[in-house]
């Protein structure tokens, strides 16, 4: 079934039922993976960016987004590298979901402690300290690196930032 009526701020609104495979309480559009949403002649044109080149979870959301529009309006999907993702596309609303999930949401600027051994400071997402270290540079996923708080013990993940 094609929807003719359908407008581009229903499918974007629409996307937002899209989780991330690796990381659920987000939608790919607080992780800011969509970048294009484009109706042309009935049809709808979706780009999307990874995270990572290589992200393993971006057949997933193809496929989620194809499923979630089968019955409303032929749809295509694009992946593109370019231009890179970054972690500027998260939303507000995205890093607050992190922060609440006990993910530490990416700080502004790269890990460059391998240059200049000043490393992040990374706020612990459940006390709020920054008293906190890395403990590995490889979290659950290749964009998290795993973190401990050292005044509640907490271990948590960061979501690296990249620019």
């Amino acid at each position: 079934m094609v929807n003719f009526k359908i407008t581009e701020k229903e499918i974007w609104d629409l996307l937002e039922q899209v989780t991330d495979p690796e990381i659920p309480v987000l939608t790919i559009i607080d992780l800011g993976v969509v970048r294009t949403v484009e109706l042309i002649e009935g049809k709808c044109f979706i780009t999307i960016t990874p995270t990572y080149s290589g992200c393993p979870a971006m057949q997933v959301i193809e496929d989620d987004i194809k499923i979630l529009l089968k019955d409303i309006i032929d749809c295509e999907i694009k992946l593109t590298l370019s231009p890179a993702w970054s972690t500027d596309w998260i939303s507000e609303n995205g890093r607050n979901k992190l922060r609440e999930y006990g993910i530490a949401p990416p700080e502004n600027e790269p890990d460059k402690s391998v240059l200049f051994s000043k490393p992040v400071v990374v706020p612990c997402p459940q006390c709020k300290s920054k008293n906190t270290r890395m403990v590995s540079l490889f979290g659950s996923t290749a964009c998290k690196s795993q973190y401990q708080c050292n005044d509640c013990l907490e271990p948590f993940d960061y979501f690296k930032c990249l620019k």
